[in-house]
Order: C-alpha cells, then sequence, then structure tokens
C-alpha cells in the first residue's frame, strides 16, 4: 500500500472539487436567474403595451359613441347626467368637451404628455366659457371618482379653474403653478 495518498493532496483535490462545484452551481443559478429576469422584463413590456392598446381601444370606441351621440339629438339625451338642464346645442357641446378632455387625459395616462404639458393643455382647454361650463355641469359625476389618475387630474383642474377665476390678469397662460413632473 501507498500511504501517501493519505497526505494533504486528496484533501486538496476534495476541497478544489468541492468549490468548483459550488461556484459551477453559482454560476447555473446566476444565468437562470437572469434568464428569469430578462424574460420578466419583456412580460411587463408587453403588459405595458397592452395597457396602452386597450387604452386606445377604449378611446376609440369612448369616441364613436359619443360621435353618434352629437349627431343624434335622441342619443344624446342618453348621455344628459348634467346638473342643470341643458339645451340639445350646449348638450352636443358638453359632449365635444368631454371628448376633447378625455383624449387629452389619455395622452397623458399613455405617456405622451407629462403631467406639466397635461397641466399647460387643460390650461389653454379651459379659457373656453363653454368647456368650463362643463366642467360644472358634470362636478357631480367626478365626485364620483377616488383614488385614481382621472380624480387627482380632476383635482388638479378643479383648482387651477379656481386660480384662473381669482386671477388679476388677462395673462391665463401664466396663472397657475404646473405640477412637477414625477
Amino acid at each position: 500500500m501507498n500511504f501517501r495518498l493519505r497526505g494533504p493532496g486528496p484533501a486538496a483535490a476534495m476541497g478544489i472539487g468541492m468549490i468548483a462545484g459550488v461556484l459551477v452551481t453559482r454560476a447555473l443559478h446566476h444565468r437562470a436567474l437572469e434568464a428569469l429576469h430578462l424574460r420578466l422584463t419583456r412580460l411587463e413590456h408587453t403588459a405595458h403595451t397592452q395597457r396602452h392598446t386597450n387604452l386606445a381601444s377604449q378611446q376609440r370606441l369612448h369616441w364613436e359613441l359619443l360621435s353618434k351621440a352629437i349627431d343624434d339629438p335622441e342619443l344624446a339625451e342618453v348621455l344628459d347626467l348634467y346638473e342643470s338642464p341643458v339645451s340639445p346645442k350646449q348638450r352636443r357641446q358638453y359632449l365635444f368637451a368631454n371628448a376633447l378632455y378625455t383624449n387629452l387625459l389619455l395622452y397623458y395616462r399613455i405617456g405622451n404628455i407629462s403631467r406639466e404639458e397635461f397641466f399647460k393643455h387643460v390650461r389653454g382647454i379651459f379659457q373656453n366659457p363653454t368647456v368650463r361650463d362643463y366642467w360644472y355641469a358634470t362636478r357631480q359625476q367626478r365626485a364620483s371618482l377616488a383614488d385614481t389618475d382621472e380624480a387627482e387630474l380632476g383635482l388638479l383642474v378643479d383648482d387651477l379653474l379656481q386660480q384662473l377665476e381669482e386671477a388679476d390678469t388677462d395673462e391665463w397662460w401664466v396663472v397657475g403653478e404646473p405640477p412637477a413632473d414625477e
């Protein structure tokens, strides 16, 4: 028998083998985690893209319904949920104002404009008295919204309108402080 096999050599070889095994296992786990991370990133991107697609489809359907109501006074009566009675002409104008605002809201939701840009666009479209009247006539409908981006933006618009009404200037484009983008 050879007694040299019992020295530190075999133990060191075993230790090196164990370390190599651990390193190989860690490398395989790291690759698996990277693959999972990549897959998760792709799924998140797909979900984000699908959300935008769904929002765009909803916006298109919303516009089609509003268009029918704008073109047909009898259908427009179905959407007459305003706080006070409105004439058929006002109803059509309110429906169009709704379409303008909803379009702007969609632009914000899908990331085409920032919160600051949303504010600036709203400040412009709400210079029109009919759009303001629409906003006030739909106050109760917005009150039912809670804890949504739409509710938050509605409060932003309410605050802006109050500032516009209290402003001592005809330079409406400087009224209100645009919100900081998140």
